[in-house]
């Protein structure tokens, strides 16, 4: 296994990133595009997670301390999934699936990738109740649909996912959409990117999910940054760039501090 801790050149070239963009603040967050994926990236790495793939390769590999979890990366996939988190089952804690689309916000990604690696409580409130508090409009069937009606979050019971195989479609959870385009009850627009969620995933995983991504705070996007081409909004950001390197610093940093699930001798799956 690659051994590869969160160096401070990472953190510096992130920073240098940073420094030749302008800001701009970005809503509704689920069409902001993909920001930068470091927001990931470097919180697993501050929590010890490491690095197995090939370091020339395209695709990237990450897999927790234990060897229980393992993100990949894959930008040449030929699904629309770029992102998938994997579980293996421990004990009498069975194995579960999440994967995300290509332009699934990176700070909305790492709000549940936070979540596993600080093993936080189970919320209270789930999934369905984040979003009533957001503002979202829930249907009889408890669909739920954003304010800026391009984004549906819908419980499967033993339903299938269009945009999952369907090898795993029965075994779908949750399933979100997000569109380019106003969507009513009954319309789709053109697809962005969904996000899908193993029956098994800990649902306190799901709810931090959907927490980042109802959040009222904009995004920070540079100004040539790729975003949904309708239905966001751009302004100049009060904050600069260095706010937004020490905000990133200060998560990194505070993740670093926790300790990490016990090293697994058994190979990584």
């Amino acid at each position: 296994m690659l051994l590869v801790p969160l160096s401070e050149r990472q953190l510096a070239a992130f920073a240098d990133k940073q420094a030749t963009q302008i800001p701009y603040d970005t809503s509704p967050r689920h069409l902001a595009g993909p920001g930068d994926a470091r927001h990931v990236t470097h919180g697993l790495a501050a929590a010890g997670w490491n690095a197995v793939s090939d370091p020339l390769s395209a695709e990237f590999v990450l897999v927790s301390p234990d060897l229980r979890h393992r993100l990949q990366f894959d930008p040449q996939s030929r699904t629309s999934a770029w992102w998938r988190l994997r579980a293996e089952p421990v004990g009498t804690e069975p194995g579960w699936y999440a994967e995300f689309g290509e332009h699934v916000p990176s700070e909305v990604l790492a709000g549940l990738t936070d979540a596993l690696v600080a093993q936080t409580p189970t919320e209270p409130k789930g999934p369905l109740a984040v979003l009533d508090a957001a503002g979202w409009l829930i249907d009889g069937r408890g669909v739920a649909y954003s304010d800026h009606p391009s984004c549906k979050v819908e419980r499967l019971p033993g339903q299938g996912a269009g945009t999952v195989p369907w090898r795993e479609q029965v075994r779908v959870a949750w399933n979100i959409v997000v569109s380019d385009l106003p969507t009513d009850v009954g319309s789709r627009g053109t697809h962005l990117w969904h996000a899908a969620f193993h029956r098994y995933t800990p649902e306190r995983l799901v709810t931090a999910f959907l927490k980042a991504l109802t959040d009222p705070a904009p995004l920070q996007r540079g100004l040539f940054d790729c975003t949904a081409t309708y239905g966001v909004t751009q302004k100049p950001s009060p904050l600069t760039p260095q706010q937004t390197v020490d905000a990133h610093t200060t998560r990194v940093k505070a993740l670093r501090a926790r300790p990490a699930p016990h090293a697994a001798s058994r190979r990584p799956p």
